[in-house]
């Protein structure tokens, strides 16, 4: 059999658009069908569509929403390589970009103007976002100039907004209920971490606290995997994530090092100055250092750099919780990553907590397809609507 779907780059991530039309409905066939289509169960996805990195082996099926005041729900998948396996549990601020433009192309969304709005429901978290898409002289783009840290490639302008995104997950901001935690683990020293959710749960590593400088090397990262993966595991228990019993996975919470602004060279060769930047980071996507930032983490970051005494505030000299760096006066905070300088913008903040985190980010269509999978485990495509994962966690929509 064959099924329909769309290529398309967001940001630093590649993922294919399936429609909810065109996929099973029950969540198993729709992994098995995933599966066999990315040659999961092969660690170089050879025999299918998967890129092999976390960052383009991921997927989404997206429907018009039933919900008023939403264009697109979307459920995303990041299918895992060489194991077969798809996990549901988290959201792609990459992909979402993508599927804006999607939206947008595939007449889901009307034209309106040069600017196109688009609002999305991401139905693994609930989690609401929007995206602005260039549609200049009222069309659908299929190139662009507008550029990302991570690639030298030109694309369609995007402006990605989170809705309310704290406590999506958790059912807070601070799901322990403090802005910086100290963590022994194993025979390790204390560990300063932020537990954060906004955007997605998050736990964030003070970079000098493990000897680190938050301006690791994609290869660096590598050696750190085992540890940073210890203190996922750890701290998925204290944010409240697993039900009892559960075993942690590899998904969330998302976690990495941050740490004071240092000169760097950036994977592309590019020099880096110390005062481009206000934060460094480094995370983790799955088990792999990721080649930029996931959107969500920057998300959280930016959230975390609102907060007195959190690892971002400290690494920026203590000026973000006290001021409100990344803003009551809606100003960029600049996040320095393996690829470049990410900048992310919190405004419409209340009581320290942002109602709107927006990054600038640019999509590209690259293919529509049909993909030949194997008939078992196929399923029957469906039209019912998008339904959150059974995960045991209740997410709530923002907003």
């Amino acid at each position: 059999m064959h099924t329909p779907a769309t290529l398309v780059r967001g940001g630093t991530s590649k993922c294919w658009l399936f429609s909810q039309v065109h996929v099973p409905t029950d969540r198993s066939e729709l992994e098995k069908l995933l599966v066999a289509a990315y040659g999961s169960t092969d660690p170089v996805e050879l025999d299918g569509v998967g890129g092999a990195t976390p960052t383009t082996s991921k997927a989404a099926v997206v429907g018009v929403s039933p919900e008023p005041g939403v264009d697109v729900d979307y459920l995303f998948a990041q299918v895992g390589i060489g194991t077969g396996t798809v996990e549901w549990t988290s959201n792609c601020g990459n992909c979402a970009t993508a599927i804006a433009l999607y939206a947008v192309a595939k007449g889901l969304v009307p034209l309106t103007g040069d600017r196109t709005r688009v609002v999305m429901r991401n139905s693994n978290t609930g989690a609401v976002l929007e995206g602005v898409v260039d549609t200049t002289g009222g069309r659908v783009h299929e190139f662009g100039d507008q550029t990302v840290p991570g690639t030298r490639a030109g694309g369609v302008a995007v402006g990605l907004a989170f809705l309310d995104p704290s406590g999506g997950t958790a059912g807070s901001l601070l799901p322990t209920g403090r802005a910086v935690e100290e963590l022994r683990i194993g025979t390790a020293g204390p560990q300063q971490v932020s537990m954060v959710d906004a955007g997605a749960p998050v736990v964030l590593v003070a970079a000098p606290s493990v000897g680190r400088t938050g301006t690791e090397t994609l290869d660096q990262m590598r050696a750190d995997v085992p540890s940073l993966r210890a203190v996922r595991h750890t701290a998925a228990s204290l944010m409240g994530l697993l039900k009892p019993g559960q075993e942690p996975g590899d998904a969330v919470p998302k976690v990495g090092l941050v740490g004071p602004p240092v000169r760097y060279t950036t994977t592309l060769g590019e020099l880096v100055a110390a005062e481009d930047y206000d934060v460094s980071v480094r995370m983790l996507s799955m088990n792999s250092p990721h080649p930029a930032i996931g959107l969500t983490s920057a998300v959280a970051v930016a959230t975390a750099g609102l907060l007195e005494d959190s690892v971002v505030s400290q690494a920026m000299g203590g000026r973000g919780g006290r001021a409100g760096s990344a803003g009551r006066g809606g100003e960029w905070l600049r996040l320095g990553t393996p690829a470049g300088v990410v900048a992310v913008r919190c405004s419409d903040i209340r009581h320290g907590v942002p109602g709107r985190v927006t990054v600038q980010r640019a999509a590209r269509l690259l293919a529509d397809a049909r993909i030949y999978v194997p008939e078992p485990g196929a399923g029957t495509p469906g039209t019912g609507r998008i339904s959150p994962p059974a995960t045991g966690l209740q997410p709530s929509v923002p907003g």
